[in-house]
Parts: structure tokens; C-alpha cells; sequence
């Protein structure tokens, strides 16, 4: 059987970009982990610097990866489109335009990038 790799993955992060924002959530990270917002943030960067094994995971992948922080998504994507979605989330684009491929509620479910991984896996090859 032969695997279906999708067009490309769109990882959005419940925050907004920009080197002040980045500083906060960093922040927020370590004072108060508990409450930090974005779990896909969290588990695939840590304080300062990218998960190891997420990044090996991303740096060997057959799959096409844009990363977009929620603002980035609603310039890029919601003018053209009119996508609503809640954030932290993974879709896939195709031909039919943006498809949900793991919900905001399975990604703050998640605990480490190798959950993360399993899952893009699982979803992704069938």
C-alpha cells in the first residue's frame, strides 16, 4: 500500500508572533507553566529553543511544514478564505482548502512531541 503524504501541514499557535510577544510567552513558561496557553508552543519549544526530538522529527519528515502564530494565520488565510478556528491547531491543506487534522482540544491533550509525532503519523498515512 503505498502512503498518501498530505499537501502540507499548517501548525498554528495560539499566540501571536513578534520578539516581545516570544519574550512573554517564554516568560509565562517558566513562571507559570500551569497556565501557559499555547500547548503546541510548549511541546514543541521549549523556553528558548526547539524540542530535539520534535526538530529531528520535522528536519527528517517527507512532509511539507508551515508554522504560522494565530495573527500570521488570520492575514494569511482568513481575508482569502474566512477560516474560524480555535487555536492551538493542526490542519492539512489540500485541494479542498484548509481540513482539520488535529483539533484544539487533541493538541492541549497532548503531553510530549512524541505524542505529537504518533499522531501526525497516524493521521497522516492512512
Amino acid at each position: 500500500m503505498e502512503k498518501k503524504i498530505p499537501k502540507r501541514l499548517v501548525f498554528v499557535y495560539n499566540a501571536n508572533s513578534g520578539a516581545r510577544n516570544a519574550l512573554m510567552d517564554s516568560m509565562h513558561k517558566v513562571f507559570s507553566p500551569s497556565t501557559y496557553y499555547c500547548k503546541l508552543c510548549d511541546i514543541t519549544f521549549g523556553v528558548v529553543t526547539e524540542n530535539r526530538t520534535w526538530r529531528k522529527f520535522r528536519q527528517q519528515s517527507e512532509y511539507q511544514m508551515t508554522f504560522l502564530h494565530k495573527d500570521e494565520f488570520a492575514k494569511k488565510y482568513a481575508s482569502k478564505f474566512g477560516y474560524k478556528f480555535e487555536f492551538p491547531i493542526v490542519l492539512v491543506e489540500g485541494e479542498k482548502g484548509l481540513e482539520v487534522l488535529i483539533t484544539t482540544q487533541e493538541v492541549n491533550e497532548l503531553k510530549t512531541a512524541q505524542g505529537l509525532i504518533r499522531l501526525l503519523k497516524e493521521r497522516t498515512l492512512k
